[in-house]
C-alpha cells in the first residue's frame, strides 16, 4: 500500500509540475493562438489555384488522411503519395516515399516524364533533410507559372519545432511541426526563386518560380537556431498574413 501511494504521490507531483511549469504554459498558449488561425492550408492552395485560371494538376505528398486537405482541394487533376506509415489503409494513388514516387517519375515507371504539376503541397516527412529534397524534386516537375505549397513553416516553440515526434510529455502538447522551417529558411536565402509564408495553420510556405513573392532573406542564421528565427521571424520566413499575400498576387497580374 505504501509503494502504491508513493507511485501515485509522483504521479501527482511530475503533473502538478507540468501545469505549472512555464515552458507548458506558453507552449500550450501558442498551440491554441496557432489553432485559432485562419484559413487552413486547403484554402490557400486552392486559392492559388484559382488564381492560375485554367485546368490544373495538383501533387499533394503527405496525405496521411485525405479529408483533412486532399478531398478538400479543387483541381480537375489531383494526384497523392504517401507511404502509408500512419494510416495502414492509404488510400492514395502511390503508396511509395516522395524519393520513390520522383525517381519512378523521372524513369517514367509512373505517369509520365514529361508531366508539370501546377500546384505540389509538400507535408510528407517533416525532416529538414527530406523537405529539402522534396522541394528540389518539386521544382523539376512543376510548370514555370506553378507553386509549391508547403506545411508547418512557423512553428510556435522550439518544442514544436523538435525532430522528436513520439515525444508527448513535451511543452508542445503533442502539435508537432518538425524541422520544416530549417529547409524553408534555407531556400528563402536562394535569389533564384520567390517565396514567402502565410501566417497560418502552423505557417504556410508558398514558393514560386517566377512572381515576385519577396526578397531573398538577409537573416543571418548559420547553425538554424531556433531562437534567431524566433527574433527575426518576418524576415527569416517573409511571414505575411493572407490578405497581404492576396494582394501580392493581384498586384503581380497586372504585370
Amino acid at each position: 500500500m505504501k509503494n502504491v501511494y508513493k507511485k501515485v504521490k509522483k504521479t501527482y507531483d511530475l503533473g502538478n509540475r507540468l501545469l505549472n511549469d512555464s515552458y507548458h504554459i506558453e507552449g500550450d498558449e501558442k498551440s491554441v493562438l496557432e489553432i485559432k488561425k485562419t484559413p487552413l492550408r486547403s484554402e490557400v492552395i486552392n486559392y492559388v489555384l484559382k488564381y492560375l485560371n485554367k485546368e490544373t494538376k495538383y501533387l499533394e505528398i503527405g496525405v496521411r488522411y485525405p479529408e483533412e486537405n486532399f478531398d478538400k482541394i479543387i483541381s480537375k487533376n489531383k494526384y497523392s503519395v504517401d507511404p502509408g506509415t500512419e494510416n495502414f489503409k492509404n488510400p492514395v494513388d502511390f503508396k511509395i516515399t516522395s524519393d520513390e514516387f520522383f525517381n519512378q517519375l523521372r524513369s517514367g515507371k509512373i505517369l509520365t516524364r514529361e508531366i508539370k504539376f501546377d500546384v505540389i503541397f509538400i507535408d510528407g516527412l517533416h525532416f529538414a533533410e527530406q523537405v529539402e529534397r522534396d522541394i528540389y524534386n518539386s521544382l523539376e516537375f512543376l510548370n514555370e507559372d506553378g507553386f509549391i505549397v508547403l506545411h508547418d513553416c512557423n512553428p510556435p516553440t522550439a518544442f514544436h519545432a523538435s525532430e522528436e515526434y513520439l515525444y508527448r510529455l513535451s511543452p508542445s502538447g503533442g502539435y508537432w511541426n518538425g524541422t520544416t522551417w530549417k529547409a524553408f529558411y534555407k531556400f528563402r536565402q536562394k535569389s533564384s526563386f520567390f517565396s514567402c509564408c502565410i501566417d497560418s495553420d502552423w505557417g504556410i510556405g508558398i514558393v514560386s518560380k517566377k512572381l515576385n513573392l519577396g526578397n531573398p532573406t538577409k537573416i543571418i542564421n548559420p547553425y538554424f537556431e531556433f531562437n534567431i528565427l524566433d527574433q527575426n521571424r518576418r524576415e527569416s520566413l517573409n511571414l505575411v498574413s493572407f490578405d497581404e499575400f492576396k494582394v501580392k498576387l493581384s498586384i503581380l497580374k497586372k504585370f
